[in-house]
């Protein structure tokens, strides 16, 4: 580097010659590196001196020396002397010491700077150190914060429960000191009369009895005015045996077997029932469930038809044209409807079956005209002759001219002839056009639909859309509480098949446990009755309620019975309203009812404290396998709050799924079958059926029912279902043998699954019975037979029913609210194992209903079946699109909120994705494309009751402000298309005040009350039950605004209203229920006469009078007299108790001469049958006492209205 030899040719060597300088060959170089000035000098000299003592000649440059040859003729060219070395040697010393000077000074600066960093370093070290301590201190600090928060907060909560029980123990406390007030009044104000009455006795002369000596046959028991019960009746106006008792029992008085009321003298005898209690006397029947015959609670008109070869077409012609009409009437009321029948070339093929459906049966029509078959023979008597709960039953016989009737129809024209009147069979004699014949089955049909299967009294019902409100009674449209009664039939079948057992299962030791919970002393936590599955949980606890009706007739009892998961009966917001519903209908109020499921659980505790104040029994409330409702311990968490001291709960749980927080409660756990009872029950199945056991067998069957499994109740009555099917089909020793080697409930269920399969006849009955359970395993609630006979069109009645009674006969299927279901969980679970598991099949049978079902919507036919399963199914399949395009057909949706399913309409909404103002959004977008669409009256009817189930929906969810523009859109519409004077005008302004008062915008609610009211009472009267639901509102309305005189005012004019209303019918809805309990009644004493026959005739009497109907009542108390005068003799103290019923009814009837005549028959037969001291004796004398006093107080008045006459004259 530096050197001349950089700039040597690479290829010869030559020195690049300047051709800019003077000549002599000056070479020119480019230093690469500049050298320092003194190093460059010393190098030049000795590089020269070097040069010369060689003697080089001009012309040669040596290699190597191109830095001297440049320097020299550098010297050269400047011509350079000493004195210029010398001041360059000086100069390079200067700055050479100049050098040493800064090296020096920067070295020392370099060490200065090592020691600064050093000591910075130690001083981030430090700081470092420090700020970790710090950091650590924070966390600290940070977590004992978020520690003293969580334990303020723990604090906040535990004060404010604290608060919140302290509360509830101050109201119970409260209610507790009232109730005991109360009951203290009561009891002094009792023993003052008692010492009144006591002094007439005397008076009267009759003899002071001592109660322990008495031996009456009317078990009568003494109430006093306010409800106090002792052993005897002090009156006896309207008499009934203790059943009574236990069907009617009042919450504010309790009525006794005469319904007397001690306070209640001077009227006369029958105005002891208070009418104006005539809404808790129904309320009461609500929460009995008599144990009738399964054709009076079911949710399914069936059509059994009879007939021969001559009469086809006219069953042909039947089927055709009027079965479909009165399915569709029926559906429109909520009810199934089967037309069932059997070819006629069968023979006895099916004879089992078709018994069991006459059994099933409503209504039989048997169409004859000249011969009948002796195949059917058995068949007409089972259903004409054998019909001891005297079902609607009809005879079509086609007469021809010239042409006698056999014999066998003869006779049996004859034999129904001569039967009771009440036996209720109706013969049609019909001769000419069969057409006009099968119309006129049609007619009487559709009236025993209407009157006696179904209940209603207007038989001039017009069949109507399910989506017109008209198809809803004008009475439900105006109420805020929003119920569907398939629920409550639902509940009332399950009642009913847990209670059917065959056998005891040895429950006794159990019975006493739950009457010690009763009668223990408050507060006490729910007691959780636990078992296996299968373990007899429902059994036992419907077989105690039974006893509790019967032996504690004062005891409110509310049940529901949970089915499998992810039904409707499983929930928890249904079953929460369905017991706030019970809770109100026993108090009778008229409040409206949230459908909010959170604001439910706050309301039900305080219907809860509300009725236990009032009631004078205790009220208990079970809840069966409530383990399989969805999220239980949260929907549920009333459970653990304190009750009222006169609450009793009872659950039942599944020993492996109840909830641990539970497993603390007072438990009753069921524990399996001793072997021996097992083998019994499994020995009587077989006896029942004609089949015995051998010894041999008998012992192994002990051996084998010795584990917990095979001794459960559920595994015992299957195991001995499967061995009585296995000995009438002759292979008992195979199936015995089979059936030890099941071990569990879901292997022996397979094993009769299988069975029932390999008995059916062909390829095709099998795969039907595999997709028919494949179908009711995926729906919601179950399927109907009329459903499957839809989807299967290849399908007959007869293959389908000889079906469903197998699978009924070994525990499979049942039926609930019309529809096929699984009797237990292990069925279900049966099915899915044996037929399921692969996850595509379950798809695959949800979509099958899917497609069936919307079908169903495609042709507008939106059957609560419809909404209650299409909704579910898409959710279950995951459709979201599907589901919000069903949700958006504006009748589904109508009908799950008018049957109260809001919580389900609630759900599906979330699963879509959409909040509560994006659904109103498109219900509202949806509504006013239909209004776009839709032409004429009628559909602007209907859509103005769309509008207005959207105003309510929305109201209830709180969108207030979105609530009022469909229900001022409904009211413009009814006033358009109706009348501005319209009740349906009246009902829209009802509705949109409700929304005005929840907005707490008062006069605009005021205005609206007061237009509906003028509307309502020009259009029904002033006295109507409508005007009273206004007046309340009113009142209501007012009260919120602290304008008490007014409310009062208000208040008073709606309870006038409504006495009078009660007086004169009772409210509908339970008056449809008494009239249905009367039915049921009235079924029952259609057999031979008995005494207990007798006595439901008398209960027939007390019912009709409470439903304001006395000349029926008159004809049952007469019919119960004569029963009884048959069977047990005209002298029979019974015999008074009917005389003393038929008197109090000519008491109130005004016929006085007769009602003494009655009066004094009862009183000598009583003085001849009783003792001198007995009470029924003194209650005779008593009332015939007040009919003098009314008699000579009627003449009284009309002696002084003759005097006033002369006076005048």
């Amino acid at each position: 580097m530096g050197t001349a030899s950089s700039l040597v040719s690479p290829a010869g060597g030559e020195v690049i010659e300047d051709t800019y300088g003077a000549g002599g060959g000056e070479a020119c170089e480019i230093p690469v590196e500049v050298k320092p000035k003194a190093r460059l000098l010393r190098s030049s000299f000795r590089r020269g001196a070097a040069a010369a003592a060689a003697g080089a000649g001009p012309g040669s440059l040596p290699r190597g020396a191109g830095g001297g040859g440049l320097l020299g003729a550098s010297f050269k060219s400047t011509g350079s002397s000493v004195p210029e070395l010398e001041y360059a040697a000086a100069e390079y010393e200067r700055l050479k010491k100049e050098y040493e000077i800064f090296r020096v000074s920067k070295n020392q600066e370099l060490l200065s700077m090592g020691r600064r960093e050093a000591k910075l370093d130690t001083e981030n070290k430090r700081l470092r150190a420090e700020l970790q301590a710090l950091q650590k201190t924070y966390q600290k600090i940070l977590r004992e914060k978020e520690s003293a928060l969580e334990a303020k907060y723990q604090a906040m909560e535990r004060a404010a429960t604290f608060e919140h029980d302290r509360d509830k123990v101050k109201r119970q406390f409260k209610i507790f000191r009232e109730t005991k007030e109360n009951e203290i009044q009561d009891l002094l104000r009792a023993k003052r009369e008692l010492e009144s009455k006591l002094q007439r006795l005397q008076a009267q002369g009759i003899q002071v009895f001592d109660p322990g000596e008495s031996d009456s046959d009317d078990n009568c028991t003494d109430v006093t005015a306010a409800g106090t019960q002792c052993e005897y009746w002090t009156g006896g106006a309207l008499g009934s045996e203790p059943s009574i008792g236990s069907m009617i029992q009042l919450q504010q008085s309790f009525r006794g077997p005469e319904f007397a009321h001690s306070s209640i003298d001077v009227e006369g005898p029958f105005a002891n029932v208070n009418r104006d209690d005539w809404d808790v006397a129904v309320a009461s029947l609500l929460q009995v469930t008599p144990l009738f015959s399964h054709s009076l609670w079911s949710n399914t008109v069936r059509c059994y038809l009879i007939y021969t070869d001559e009469t086809q077409p006219e069953v042909d012609l039947f089927l055709k044209d009027y079965s479909p009409k009165l399915k569709r009437m029926c559906e429109t009321m909520g009810y199934f409807f089967h037309a069932i029948y059997f070819p006629i070339d069968l023979e006895n093929q099916y004879l089992a079956v078709r018994k069991w459906e006459i059994e099933k049966s409503s209504l039989v029509i048997l169409f004859i005209h000249l011969t009948l078959p002796s195949l059917l023979l058995e068949d007409c008597e089972e259903a004409f002759l054998k019909n001891p709960e005297g079902k609607p039953r009809l005879i079509y016989r086609r007469l021809e001219d010239g042409k006698v009737s056999s014999n066998s129809i003869q006779q049996l024209i004859d034999q129904v002839s001569n039967l009771n009147k009440t036996n209720k069979a109706k013969i049609i004699d019909h001769s000419g056009d069969p057409t006009e014949g099968v119309y006129k089955i049609y007619i009487y049909v559709e009236k025993i639909i209407k009157q006696d299967i179904l209940g209603f009294e207007n038989t001039d019902m017009e069949t109507k859309d399910l989506g017109s409100e008209d198809s809803i009674p004008e009475e439900d449209d105006f109420g805020d509480v929003l119920w569907d009664i398939h629920d409550e039939q639902e509940q009332m079948e399950t009642f009913q098949q847990a209670s059917n057992s065959a056998h005891e299962l040895g429950f006794d030791k159990y019975y006493q446990r739950l009457n010690d919970l009763v009668a223990a002393p408050a507060p006490i936590p729910p007691l959780l009755v636990s078992g296996g599955p299968g373990s007899g949980k429902s059994l036992l606890l419907s077989k105690w309620i039974q006893l509790q009706q019967k032996n504690s007739p004062n005891t409110l009892i509310l049940s529901h019975f949970v089915g499998r998961p992810m039904s409707t009966s499983s929930e928890p917001s249904l079953i929460i309203k369905r017991l706030t519903l019970k809770l109100m209908q026993h108090s009778w109020s008229v409040s409206a009812l949230t459908l909010d499921p959170a604001k439910l659980l706050e309301e039900f505790p305080r219907w809860l404290e509300k009725l236990s104040a009032r009631h004078q029994g205790s009220i208990i409330i079970i809840i069966d396998s409530i383990d399989q409702v969805q999220q239980v311990e949260k929907h549920m968490k009333w459970l653990i709050d304190p009750l009222p001291v006169n609450v009793r709960v009872i659950v039942s749980v599944n020993v492996e799924t109840c909830p641990p927080a539970w497993r603390l409660w007072p438990t009753l756990h069921l524990d399996p079958l001793n072997p021996k009872d097992a083998k019994s029950i499994i020995i009587a199945e077989c006896r029942s059926m004609d089949i015995k056991l051998s010894k041999e067998q008998e012992k192994k069957l002990e051996r084998h029912c010795r584990s917990a499994t095979t001794c459960n109740a559920l595994y015992v009555t299957l195991f001995g279902k499967v061995m009585a099917r296995a000995g009438r089909a002759g292979n008992l020793d195979k199936i015995l043998h089979q059936c030890f080697q099941c071990q569990d409930t879901i292997s022996l269920y397979r094993l009769a699954l299988r069975s029932i399969q390999e008995s059916l006849a062909n390829d095709m009955d099998k795969e039907l019975m595999k997709q028919i359970l494949c179908l009711i395993n995926v729906s919601h609630n179950g399927v109907s037979e009329s459903e499957l006979m839809e989807l299967y069109p290849e399908l007959s009645w007869a293959v389908l029913t000889s079906l469903i009674h197998s699978l009924h006969k070994m525990c499979l299927l049942t039926y609930g609210c019309g529809l096929l279901k699984f009797q237990h969980l292990q069925a279900w679970e049966t099915v899915r194992l044996e037929y399921m598991e692969d996850p595509t099949i379950i798809s695959s049978y949800r979509q099958k209903l899917i497609n069936y079902f919307t079908m169903q919507l495609s042709r507008d036919r939106v059957t609560w079946r419809s909404t209650d399963e299409l909704p579910w199914l898409f959710q279950q399949q995951g459709s979201k699109q599907k589901l919000h395009d069903c949700l958006l057909n504006l009748f589904v949706s109508q009908n799950l909120y008018k049957r109260g399913h809001f919580a389900d309409l609630l759900s599906y909404w979330q699963f879509v994705g959409k909040d509560k103002s994006a659904m109103a959004a498109e219900y509202f977008d949806s509504l006013k494309q239909h209004e776009k669409n839709w032409e004429g009256e009628e559909n602007m009817i209907c859509l103005a009751d769309l509008y207005e189930t959207l105003g309510r929906f929305l109201r209830d969810l709180g969108l207030l402000s979105q609530a009022v523009v469909p229900l001022q859109r409904s009211l413009e519409i009814r006033e358009t298309a109706l009348d501005p004077d319209h009740p349906r005008v009246a009902q829209s302004l009802h509705q949109l005040a409700s929304v005005y008062v929840q907005w707490k915008k008062f006069g605009n609610a005021e205005q609206l009350y007061k237009q509906a009211l003028e509307i309502a009472e020009n259009a029904y009267g002033a006295e109507h039950p409508h005007i009273a639901r206004e007046l309340e509102a009113l009142a209501t309305l007012y009260q919120k605004q602290n304008k008490y005189e007014q409310a009062e005012h208000f208040r008073k004019k709606s309870f006038k209203i409504r006495q009078k209303a009660t007086r004169r019918k009772g409210n509908s809805y339970g008056f449809a229920l008494l009239r249905r309990r009367a039915l049921q009644l009235e079924e029952l004493t259609l057999g031979k006469d008995t005494p207990d026959n007798a006595r439901t005739l008398n209960e027939l009497g007390v019912l009709y009078y409470l439903q304001n109907n006395l000349e029926t009542a008159d004809q049952f108390l007469k019919r119960s007299l004569e029963m009884r005068e048959r069977v047990l003799g005209p002298d029979h103290p019974d015999c008074a108790q009917s005389l003393n019923n038929l008197a109090a009814l000519c008491n109130e009837k005004k016929q006085y001469d007769k009602a003494e005549e009655l009066y004094e028959r009862a009183l000598d037969i009583r003085r001849r049958a009783l003792a001198p001291d007995h009470p029924s004796l003194a209650y005779t004398v008593k009332h015939l006492a007040i009919l003098y006093k009314k008699m000579i107080s009627l003449l009284f008045f009309r002696g002084n209205l003759t005097k006033l006459y002369l006076c005048m004259s």
